[in-house]
């Protein structure tokens, strides 16, 4: 059995998983285009394992082959054996005691995964080598010729065919061992390889039924589909570009951040225009605004080949293949060396969660109804999901191991991804797809017969994979359930990912943004959702990514601003009330999310700048239409359009993590959840955030709490006129602290913090506060970059653009400079270790255009606080 199932565990409040409860399965209930696009689904059931047999191939058609190589997994009776000090000391259960009553769960997994490792060790070099089987299978050069090998056990007979043979493949035929390997060796021709690089390839088979059949090898590097045929399916292409057409990669990686700035995107829809963009206009075009915003990583969607394009990349059909609708290879290695080259990081959207059920051109193709053993999935119910209309891998199966895990190794070292967000995890871990199940975060939902521990075991060895290959590499998981120790190393018994995305923040967005009034929101139902996660696991919380962004749904700007959008936007009338509560509201959903949701952030492309209306891929019921398939960048771009002012924020608050480090900070404390007057206050690392979501309070003299004693300024203001605000907050204001109560005492503190300090905060805005350090200041200063200049900046000056826009030092106040009319808010994104000259800038007093001013507001008992420890739910 599967640990103590018997136990119901009251968890701690900073363990207890979360649970999002707002909606777990959002994807699984709306429009077929969505059911598409995303999975939560998982496999039932525990696939039989055999014993492993030692293999190596003989010579010529059987080529030689070095390392062993089976079709099954080993019995769980194994005569290899497990350490115990493995399975005795397991960190993740002195981290959380509550896991303790599912100890033997965890030994059970350990277990399976250490004994996997060693029959990697002792078959086939290790796991490493384990996953180098691009260099084996599919087609490759060994010793003036190719080699093809394929694994099809359930083929009676076999043949290469393609253009090299002119589709005749009788003088090619296979050669199959006793694994189910096919193989074959084609020598070179007068000096030149058999195949022509860029010709097209096929496997064609024999089964059972005696029917021959042609497929698309399933370590096929690239795969091609006629554009002049409708419908017509893909054919394989043996990809083996001579030196002087293979690309070469010019630029190392970049370091791993301290906090992941994720920008989401999609090459084929990031065009203007409505068509399918390419790998090259997208480095070229989109790469120098995502540096100009200040991310630090790009996560790429749909590069595997997929050949239902509104699939949005999640039904892959070739795993080795990038998608060719945007280039080639060669093309895809020029934009991540182009990303590397301006300081962004590369993580790859990876589909290991299930598979396209194409037959003709996907891998499904080769399943004929063989048994699960001889199969890349399961079989009957078990390997098939219906709600999505796709396979499920078996990852009890040795083959089906050894392909994924090469896959991971073949896009990490092939093309220089710097890591992963692994799509659907929650689809792999357990039995019951996860489908209409309410996770409560009761561990017996996590850790019983329903977890598919072959599932979890694949995932460890890929982690620990990713790590040994690329030790800086980020990986994410997609998990929706919050499953403990997901994000716990490989060696205190964890899964081993770096993150989980945190799934159940953009519901809660949603939720509010459909069903409540402004007046109805619950700063104390807020604050918890986004501080909702595990201890010691970290998170990439979003305000909205793709997801939101599908046919049937909406942005934060759609819902916000909905039709206005598209006559409200201009700079030259004044705005409306909806535009003008829209930006506003934007700003700090985004803001807060990132400030408070996790330890990195993550924005679809466009969202920064509240793209309006919705993605729509072309298909039948649109009339095939590119319209809605695009980023329309000229909103953005245009300078008398509002666009820009979202823009220029959310490079601010990108910023301004680039500058104090905010994201990794561990301290984290909520001191306020002012419910009357709609304030959240909080601390991450030493800057303090308030956040007023009241539509109509301004409170001049706000009492904040603080940690450290000093003098405060203004770091980012929302409602600075850069950022399409009305500068009410004065940035020419010194902050200074109070001290409260009883030092050491925080019973006796304001909100539990020994100090405070008193700042004007206008209805909906957020301001960000950073202490001063005056014994640098009275020497040294800061040098202003200010955010509108940014803003200015064409196309071409941002590719080229090395610092952000953000915060502002004021300068010395006893030599004021000539005032402006606009509010500063910017400084260097790095300051240099000496200090640079600091420049005087004088801001005038700020005024107030709220309806309302309210006085300063009581003294707050209530108090959320997370020192040194990030809380779950």
């Amino acid at each position: 059995m599967l640990g103590s199932l018997s136990l119901l565990v009251a968890t701690p409040f900073a363990f207890r998983s979360f649970s999002p409860s707002s909606n777990n399965n959002r994807s699984l209930s709306s429009g077929t285009n969505h059911q598409i696009a995303k999975q939560l689904a998982t496999e039932s059931g525990r696939g039989s394992q055999k014993l492993l047999r030692r293999h190596v191939f003989p010579v010529y058609r059987r080529v030689s082959y070095g390392s062993p190589i089976s079709a099954v997994m080993i019995d769980d009776s194994s005569t290899i054996t497990t350490s115990e000090e493995n399975t005795q000391n397991i960190g993740i259960l002195d981290i959380d005691s509550a896991l303790r009553p599912f100890k033997d769960h965890f030994q059970y997994r350990i277990k399976k995964f250490v004994d996997q490792k060693n029959l990697f060790e002792n078959y086939e070099g290790g796991l490493e080598e384990f996953a180098k089987g691009y260099l084996r299978f599919g087609f490759n050069r060994e010793e003036d010729g190719i080699v093809y090998r394929e694994w099809a056990p359930a083929a009676q007979e076999a043949q290469v065919v393609g253009d090299f043979n002119g589709w005749d493949g009788s003088n090619h035929k296979m050669e199959k061992n006793e694994f189910g390997v096919w193989s074959i060796k084609i020598p070179d021709s007068e000096g030149n390889p058999a195949i022509p690089h860029n010709s097209r390839v096929k496997f064609r088979f024999k089964h059972g039924d005696g029917v021959w059949v042609d497929r698309i090898p399933a370590w096929i590097k690239y795969a091609i589909v006629d554009p002049t045929r409708f419908g017509a399916p893909y054919d394989g292409v043996h990809w083996d570009p001579p030196p002087s057409e293979r690309y070469e990669f010019k630029y190392p990686r970049p370091p791993k951040p301290k906090a992941p700035r994720i920008y989401e995107a999609h090459v084929g829809m990031s065009s203007s225009e409505p068509r399918i963009n390419s790998y090259r206009e997208f480095a070229d075009d989109v790469l120098p605004r995502i540096q100009a915003n200040n991310y630090n990583t790009v996560q790429l969607m749909a590069v595997m080949e997929h050949s239902y394009y509104a699939s949005f990349g999640y039904h892959v059909t070739n795993f080795f293949s990038v998608s060719s609708r945007s280039g080639t290879p060669e093309d895809l290695k020029y934009l991540i060396d182009k990303a590397h080259s301006l300081g962004l990081r590369v993580l790859m959207d990876v589909v290991h969660s299930h598979a396209s059920n194409n037959v003709t051109d996907g891998l499904n193709g080769f399943d004929v109804g063989q048994s699960s053993q001889e199969s890349y999935f399961h079989t009957g119910e078990r390997g098939y999901h219906k709600l999505w209309d796709s396979r499920l891998f078996n990852y009890g199966n040795w083959e089906v191991l050894r392909f994924l895990l090469s896959n991971l190794r073949w896009w990490l070292e092939e093309f220089k991804f710097d890591g992963f967000r692994f799509d659907g995890v929650t689809s792999m871990l357990y039995h019951h797809h996860g489908i209409n199940m309410p996770f409560t975060g009761d561990y017996n939902e996590y850790f019983s017969e329903a977890t598919d521990v072959d599932a979890v075991v694949y995932l460890m060895l890929a982690n620990s994979l990713i790590n040994n290959i690329l030790p800086d590499a980020t990986v994410i998981a997609e998990d929706v359930s919050g499953m403990p120790g997901l994000g716990r190393p490989v060696s205190e018994g964890g899964i081993g990912f770096d993150y989980r995305l945190a799934m159940a923040i953009p519901d809660k967005w949603i939720d509010y943004l459909k069903n409540k009034n402004d007046e109805e929101w619950s700063m104390m139902d807020l604050s918890c959702s986004l501080t909702n996660r595990r201890y010691t696991e970290k998170c990439i919380s979003y305000a909205e990514s793709h997801d939101q962004s599908i046919v049937g749904d909406k942005t934060i700007a759609f819902f916000l601003m909905d039709k206005e959008m598209y006559s409200g936007m201009s700079c030259l009338t004044d705005a409306s009330p909806t535009i003008d509560r829209g930006i506003a509201l934007h700003k700090m959903i985004h803001f807060i999310t990132m400030a408070l949701g996790g330890e990195g952030y993550l924005n679809f492309m466009g969202n920064e700048f509240g793209h309006p209306e919705w993605i729509d891929f072309p298909r039948e019921g649109n009339g095939w239409s590119y319209e809605k398939c695009r980023r329309q960048w000229t909103l953005v771009d245009t300078d008398h359009l509002r666009y820009k002012f979202m823009n220029a924020f959310d490079r601010a608050m990108n910023a301004l993590d680039d500058k104090f480090s905010f994201l990794s900070s561990t301290k984290q404390i909520v001191s306020c959840t002012d419910e009357e007057n709609k304030v959240i206050v909080f601390e991450r690392g030493d800057l303090v955030f308030v956040f007023n979501f009241h539509p109509e309070n301004t409170y001049d003299g706000y009492k904040v709490g603080c940690d450290l004693p000093g003098k405060y300024r203004v770091a980012l203001d929302s409602d600075a006129w850069e950022f399409g605000g009305h500068g009410r907050v004065g940035h020419d204001v010194d902050h200074f602290t109070s001290p409260e109560g009883i030092p050491g005492v925080p019973e006796t503190n304001f909100n539990n913090r020994p100090n405070s300090f008193k700042v004007l905060s206008p209805a909906r805005t957020c301001v960000v506060y950073y202490k001063v350090d005056e014994s640098v200041e009275e020497t040294n200063g800061i040098n202003v970059i200010s955010v509108s200049e940014t803003l200015e900046m064409d196309a071409s000056k941002q590719k080229n653009a090395e610092e952000s826009a953000i915060l502002v030092d004021h300068g010395d106040k006893e030599n004021p400079q000539e005032t402006t009319d606009r509010d500063t808010s910017s400084f260097d994104e790095e300051l240099q270790k000496d200090g640079a000259k600091q420049e005087s800038i004088e801001e005038p007093a700020a005024s107030v255009l709220d309806k309302k001013i309210v006085g300063s507001k009581l003294d707050e008992p209530e108090v959320e606080e997370m020192e040194d420890r990030t809380p779950d739910d």
